[in-house]
């Protein structure tokens, strides 16, 4: 059957070199746009490297003299923040609360350093590094892990104020060296070189955003120092899951009564659902829009392929009929059809890959972890385009098929 069917395509070449070349164009912008969404769906799940699901952002803020509840008497300090942090800590549905600047996730407001290790002067970090400035209890909120199987817990008590914790993946893309390996090592921050800080331990990379890849994510934590214990500090906490219901109106009704330090008061809350939203509301609308044009762009590829063997098959109805005539199963035939049409997608895919190997070589396409090339993701990408466009044809030979199998040969070949 392999020989007659190569015989077949062979005796209908003028036929099938434009089908051919109809696949060939086909299978390399379904490429691309395979290649787009693999990308895609693989920044975004890849581990965040934090946890903010039952967190709250409360902002405090300081009255002025113009306040009818404004007490000159009471003179800011960085006790009142901590007792509002203490008073927090003690209410029955909180698990963690902490104090940080420029650090909580989703924050479009950052601080960034310098790292260089002591002892090797070769390994420096020239890209932007995201600096945070917490409280330990932050890697409690958050649920920060190491990459040596630290939980929250024990890395809270390692950040003191002569250390640090990094995440894995500082050195990595320039040096191909992990922060693992360097754990216990001196290193000089911020470009001071008078004074070094000890990494404690190494962190599981902590993703910017959910459309930002871990490869283009790298930060450092150090301990926020009691002197920047300030009202516009970002105070955090995380609430108990099981008790973590209408959490916002509980707090404010009762902020006013345990919550008021002095002139210092609680001014808003907010939950990192809406935070996470919010934040990123820019990135899912461009990435809807980009999903919504790809999709028109299959559908259009998907009505012309279908059109295209629809017709095709229809054309063929006194040749399906010849052969049920002469005691052919609708299996057999189905499948002589379909292994004509997937040969010939094979060879235009084998055709299209050495167009969509230039493209990704001349970086057209998307980039992932510091390349637009790599063999796993091509060869994944390549093989689910193939997938997709065989599976249009399969619909396209299907029905006009099955609709042809369906009538008499007799009446067929009387038609014909």
């Amino acid at each position: 059957m392999n020989k007659k069917l190569f015989i077949q395509i062979r005796n209908e070449w003028r036929t099938n070199l434009w089908l051919l070349i109809e696949l060939f164009l086909v299978s390399i912008v379904m490429w691309f746009i395979i290649d787009y969404l693999y990308v895609q769906y693989s920044v975004y799940n890849e581990p965040r490297g934090f946890d903010a699901t039952h967190c709250y952002l409360i902002e405090m803020e300081y009255l002025t003299s113009k306040s009818a509840d404004f007490n000159p008497a009471d003179t800011l300090t960085t006790d009142d923040v901590a007792e509002i942090m203490d008073r927090l800590r003690h209410r029955p549905e909180v698990e963690a609360v902490s104090l940080s600047q420029n650090s909580y996730p989703y924050n479009g407001s950052n601080s960034g350093c310098v790292i260089q290790c002591d002892s090797l002067n070769s390994i420096n970090a020239h890209s932007y590094i995201v600096r945070r400035m917490v409280t330990p209890d932050f890697l409690k909120v958050f649920r920060y892990q190491g990459t040596q199987g630290e939980t929250s817990e024990q890395l809270a008590k390692m950040l003191t104020e002569n250390t640090f914790l990094a995440s894995d993946n500082i050195f990595t893309n320039r040096y191909g060296v992990k922060m693992t390996d360097l754990v216990g090592k001196s290193f000089f921050l911020e470009g001071d070189t008078t004074k070094s800080f000890k990494l404690s331990a190494a962190l599981k990379t902590v993703r910017y955003i959910d459309y930002q890849s871990a490869y283009n994510s790298a930060s450092i934590v150090r301990l926020l120092p009691h002197s920047q214990y300030r009202v516009g500090a970002e105070l955090c906490v995380r609430v108990k899951a099981d008790k973590d219901v209408d959490f916002m109106s509980h707090l404010k009704a009762d902020s006013e009564k345990q919550f008021r330090i002095g002139n210092v008061f609680i001014s808003n809350i907010r939950s990192f659902h809406d935070i996470r939203r919010n934040f990123q509301q820019y990135q899912t609308n461009q990435l809807r829009n980009y999903l919504a044009g790809m999709g028109f762009l299959m559908l259009n590829i998907f009505l012309g392929l279908l059109g295209t063997f629809w017709f095709r098959t229809q054309q063929r109805r006194a040749e399906i009929a010849l052969h049920m005539a002469l005691g052919s199963t609708t299996s057999s035939v189905f499948g002589r059809l379909l292994a004509e049409a997937l040969l010939l997608l094979s060879f235009a895919t084998i055709l299209a890959i050495i167009v969509d190997y230039n493209l990704a070589r001349a970086e057209l396409n998307a980039w992932y972890n510091g390349t637009t090339l790599s063999v796993g993701r091509f060869i994944i990408t390549v093989l689910m385009s193939w997938g997709v466009i065989a599976l249009m044809i399969l619909l396209g030979i299907w029905f006009p098929a099955r609709k042809a199998m369906a009538v008499q040969p007799a009446e067929a070949l009387h038609e014909e």
